[in-house]
């Protein structure tokens, strides 16, 4: 019998377990898991673990944590695995010497239709931007992050009712089967790469918390996105008497306004909207500072809007 693909799995987050799941349920030979050092996390600072490292012990995986992927420590004890090819998912930069090492070299699977949306935040970044359709892509690393030849792309279609938190759950189950398939190929050799096409690629930049900010006054569709393409997580934030409100879920009205963006357009019982640039907003789901997630209509029971109040 044939021996079956060597593979070295790197990932850290919830996002990368599905494919590591499926490359060993078809049997695929993973001689080690590289993941992220554990750190404290939550307000106890109790030392946290990884998704990934949580299931590959599960699995009775072999485990590695470095901190410095130069290493030189690391990069033998990764070379005496001798693996085909390691096969990374929502890591972090290789450096070339560990890129580099295995013989058929390392695949990346990203969340996105390359070249469009390159970096940390693919999924966000196309639902904040309007987009019907994206999907995922695994291609072989190279010196520039997200820049490597393709070897397999899929589409996935963006609702209109998405956020991140919908999406991100159809394209990581997406992802584990295009890895698999991945897999399949570089076992058997069938392996043809192009190169990306680059004209004028969107980006997909890390998300800061000013990015989150709600500018009231832009477009009702924009504002929308923006929501979505935020929610459950960073979620997108406005202000309310100098308080952070969170923005989880809205619906475009059809009532137009001529207020000034920001102004609250509400009856202060059933329903919570907010004048933008060209109409209104209906606010759905919310979460004041130090209040619990909540319908906005709960919410309205329990604080009492003034005439003068606005959000920005």
């Amino acid at each position: 019998m044939k021996d079956r693909l060597k593979i070295v799995f790197m990932g850290t987050p919830e996002f990368a377990v599905p494919g590591l799941n499926r490359l060993l349920e078809e049997g695929f030979d993973i001689v080690a898991v590289v993941t992220a050092p554990d750190k404290p996390k939550g307000r106890g600072k109790q030392i946290g673990t990884s998704p990934v490292k949580d299931f590959a012990v599960e699995k009775g995986l072999i485990v590695l944590q470095p901190t410095n992927l130069k290493d030189p420590g690391f990069q033998t004890e990764l070379k005496s695995l001798q693996a085909d090819v390691q096969i990374v998912v929502a890591f972090r930069m290789l450096p070339e010497a560990v890129w580099d090492m295995p013989p058929m070299g390392s695949y990346n699977l990203h969340a996105s239709l390359l070249p469009d949306y390159r970096g940390a935040a693919p999924i966000n970044w196309a639902i904040i931007n309007g987009e019907k359709e994206t999907g995922v892509t695994t291609f072989k690393l190279k010196h520039e992050i997200d820049t490597g030849n393709i070897l397999f792309q899929e589409k996935e279609p963006i609702h209109p009712d998405d956020n991140v938190g919908t999406l991100y759950e159809r394209l990581m189950n997406r992802g584990a089967e295009l890895l698999v398939k991945t897999a399949y190929a570089l076992e058997s050799g069938e392996v043809a790469l192009k190169a990306q096409v680059v004209k004028d690629p969107k980006h997909a930049p890390k998300i800061f918390r000013e990015d989150c900010e709600i500018n009231w006054d832009d477009q009702t569709i924009n504002i929308h996105n923006k929501i979505r393409g935020l929610s459950p997580y960073p979620a997108a934030w406005t202000s309310l008497n100098g308080k952070t409100l969170k923005v989880y879920k809205t619906e475009i009205s059809s009532e137009s306004s001529n207020k000034t963006p920001g102004t609250i357009l509400s009856d202060n019982k059933t329903y919570l909207e907010v004048a933008t640039r060209d109409g209104s907003l209906r606010l759905i789901e919310i979460q004041l500072q130090g209040k619990k997630r909540m319908m906005a209509g709960d919410f309205l029971r329990g604080y009492q809007l003034a005439p003068e109040d606005r959000l920005g």
